[in-house]
């Protein structure tokens, strides 16, 4: 047992256990409190519990610091590591955000090696396990990406997620200007035959809502976007709203109205030629051929804390310099254009 003292009013058990005890680390200390090994008055406590002055901490068996071997180096490399830590938007004691950029994908597959899930080991902070991916962004789309620093904080932020309790913007430049400048797509999406299950081969085709039910693999899928501004009848730049989570949902749905967001050859062609008329993904110039599409914003309730929070994610530098070379600023626009929709 060991008592609060008197300087060590309110503050979080957990805060108060790295103090006295630092070679012990967040996520033992998570455990241990699981376990009900770390006991405040006898009574079962968690990680976030304020304890005060006069309370009695059990505190369980600890190997002496001396004992704990050093984590073993992960084959990331200074450079990587580096990377992904420059990446994080956010973070506290549950989750942490990150502002994924352009080309690297979320997770890997046949072909990717060097990938978000894989770079987390470098996000430990001190904790047991790296954090895990809740939810995914194509490789080259940049933006807010989240995970969960726990095992129960993941399953509530992927119920979240499956429940559609979290809200994303993105922003794009598209090919053209959309009419109505506000709207909804409703295309179900389906796997193209003869593509691969995942990566860079897999394409989705749309399909007419009054036919997704009698289309084998078929799914509903719903995207709302507004347009924001333009560049003549050249371009817009919008923000879509992806109801449900397809594969590449908002790229297949603004190619299927005309509007394929810029540098999407996958879904818009790779013509460098657009004459305003809304096909063709590229715009020649100065504007970069990346695709230009961003996880501005994401909007959820926290898991613990149970505050709603919204996080924004600064345009990859690509996109930055297409808004400079435009004249758009970030300011010039509402947060959330589809607010008075609601």
């Amino acid at each position: 047992m060991k008592a609060v003292g008197p300087d060590e009013s309110d503050q979080r058990l957990d805060r108060w256990f790295r103090r006295h005890f630092p070679h012990v680390s967040q996520g033992r200390i998570e455990k241990m409190c699981r376990k009900g090994d770390i006991r405040v008055d006898g009574g079962r406590v968690k990680p976030a519990t304020r304890i005060v002055p006069g309370q009695e901490v059990r505190i369980p068996p600890l190997p002496e610091a001396g004992d704990i071997q050093a984590r073993p180096k992960t084959s990331i490399s200074d450079a990587d590591e580096k990377l992904i830590q420059s990446c994080v938007l956010y973070r506290d004691d549950h989750i942490i955000a990150l502002n994924k950029p352009p080309g690297l994908p979320s997770q890997g597959g046949s072909k990717q090696t060097r990938h978000v899930d894989g770079l987390a080991e470098a996000l430990r902070f001190g904790y047991d396990e790296k954090p895990r991916l809740v939810h995914r962004l194509d490789k080259d789309t940049s933006g807010v990406l989240l995970l969960a620093r726990t095992q129960r904080v993941a399953g509530a932020l992927t119920a979240a997620f499956r429940d559609r309790e979290t809200r994303k913007i993105y922003w794009a430049i598209v090919a053209g200007v959309p009419h109505p400048r506000m709207g909804t797509v409703r295309y179900g999406l389906v796997k193209a035959p003869g593509r691969g299950g995942a990566g860079e081969a897999e394409k989705m085709l749309c399909i007419h809502p009054g036919r997704v039910e009698e289309t084998p693999g078929a799914k509903r899928a719903t995207t709302d976007y507004a347009v924001l501004t333009t560049l003549a009848q050249r371009a817009a730049w919008v923000a879509l709203v992806p109801v449900t989570g397809r594969t590449h949902q908002l790229r297949a749905h603004m190619a299927e109205l005309g509007h394929p967001i810029v540098g999407d050859g996958k879904y818009g062609g790779s013509g460098q030629e657009n004459l305003g008329d809304g096909w063709g993904a590229q715009l020649g110039g100065e504007i970069s051929k990346k695709l230009h599409l961003h996880a501005r914003s994401l909007s959820f309730t926290h898991p613990v804390t149970k505050k709603r929070l919204t996080l924004t994610a600064p345009l990859p530098a690509h996109m930055a310099r297409t808004w400079e070379f435009l004249g758009w600023e970030a300011g010039e626009v509402p947060a959330d254009p589809f607010e008075d929709m609601e």
